[in-house]
């Protein structure tokens, strides 16, 4: 067992991409099981098995989605409709692209997508009106966050196709707590926007303009909503829904917008293609290290442990997060997903927590992850688009952080932030 975790972090110490770490760490553990190699043939096995749920084939057509919709301008339609709507406070820019990131986590579903789509566009933008650039990077690594939140959700697939719960009902569950992203960190940044001196729009957009922006990003809110009405209204599964999408964003995209051809597209199943085996290639191999560890009982141990510091609920709880947010400030998160959801998901049932509820907890602490250095995926994705040093994001970053890490305990310790919409739904008792 020892010589699995030196091995594993040894990998990661020497830059080995995080999918091949747990596949090499998996069979150096069968190896360790038996030397003689007759474990070995199960990896192959595992690898397969891994992949083999048909609620994943939701991954690559939400991403295909997002990213025919983003070609398809409509990034810049959503931040004018939300530049129309708050533009007009102190601080406007950084309020517009919070509430842009609402708008656009319908599309995405994916931090990184939404980081590097505002990196472009609004952190420019933002800088020309005056803003800091370490500040407007830090507001967009901090809205980012609300794409895997508020669905659709990769992680909520993910965690819903391997703990057997309910994709819709997580989904319902992500709504409310990605809004109360939004509006805590709107009240950081009126918070801030004296101190800082931010700019402040001349005045009030007329009801005009707020017409036609709204018009002009009808068809892209649109989309999000006929996703949500057909999963949570059992017209369609999930992965149907996705396809649906699809579809729609191609319509949107070469017939309405007129925005995407036919080369764009080859690019963007490409781009798809490439996100998608990365994914697929964790969640892969990951399942050959999640077989070694429950052979050896690794589950049920890392549970007794937990219990036997406290069996006080509350506090389980806070160091099920604490767990959750220290490692993630060094792992990707699909890998901490599909390694520490089997362990921590039962541990959350023994303690009365409702299924849903504990997976959108232990999937907003993990969405919290990708903006912790050193190893954030969106402070990366914006230094590298913006030209920042991820040092100077990361400064600015932290009353955002510890605004969001307050929401994470929120949603932990009330359990109606997120079961209110799934109630509402019929989807919870």
């Amino acid at each position: 067992m020892t010589f699995v975790a030196i091995s594993f972090f040894l990998l990661m110490l020497l830059g080995m991409p995080i999918g091949y770490v747990l596949g090499i760490a998996g069979v150096i553990g069968m190896w360790t099981i038996d030397p003689g190699g007759r474990f070995f043939p199960m990896a192959a096995e595992r690898f397969f098995a891994g992949l083999d749920l048909f609620t994943f084939l939701a991954m690559p057509f939400f991403i295909l989605a997002g990213e025919i919709m983003n070609r398809s301008g409509i990034t810049d339609r959503l931040i004018d409709l939300a530049d129309s709507l708050v533009g007009y406070m102190r601080g406007g820019m950084a309020h517009t692209n919070m509430v842009a990131s609402v708008m656009f986590a319908g599309l995405s579903g994916a931090a990184t997508a939404d980081a590097a789509a505002f990196g472009n566009t609004l952190v420019p933008a933002m800088v020309k009106k005056g803003y800091s650039r370490p500040f407007a990077c830090a507001v967009t690594a901090a809205g980012s966050i609300i794409g895997p939140t508020i669905p659709p959700s990769n992680l909520m697939i993910i965690y819903g196709s391997l703990m057997g719960v309910s994709i819709a009902g997580l989904f319902a569950a992500g709504i409310l707590p990605g809004l109360l992203i939004c509006l805590v960190c709107m009240a950081v940044i009126r918070g801030m926007a004296n101190r800082l001196g931010l700019p402040k729009a001349e005045g009030r957009p007329s009801l005009l303009a707020i017409m036609r922006a709204f018009k002009d990003g009808f068809a892209a809110l649109l989309m999000p909503v006929m996703i949500l009405g057909a999963i949570l209204g059992g017209v369609t599964t999930p992965t149907e829904a996705a396809a649906i999408a699809v579809l729609y964003a191609l319509v949107m995209g070469v017939f309405v917008y007129r925005k995407v051809s036919w080369h764009d597209l080859s690019e963007m199943l490409i781009r798809t293609a490439r996100i998608t085996g990365i994914v697929f290639l964790i969640i892969a191999s990951a399942s050959i290290l999640g077989w070694w560890m429950t052979f050896n009982q690794l589950p049920q141990a890392i549970a007794a442990a937990f219990m036997t510091v406290s069996d006080n609920p509350a506090v389980i709880v806070a160091l099920i997060l604490s767990l959750l947010l220290f490692i993630g400030m060094f792992m990707d998160i699909n890998a901490m997903l599909i390694i520490l959801a089997p362990v921590l998901a039962p541990l959350t049932v023994s303690i009365g927590m409702e299924p849903i509820h504990a997976g959108i907890m232990i999937i907003l602490a993990l969405n919290i992850s990708l903006m912790t250095p050193p190893v954030g995926a969106c402070l990366f994705v914006l230094a590298s688009v913006t030209g920042e040093r991820i040092d100077k994001i990361a400064q600015a970053l932290w009353p955002f952080l510890i605004a969001e890490i307050g929401v994470l305990f929120l949603v932990a310790y009330w359990p109606s932030v997120t079961l209110f919409v799934p109630r509402l739904m019929g989807l919870v008792n």
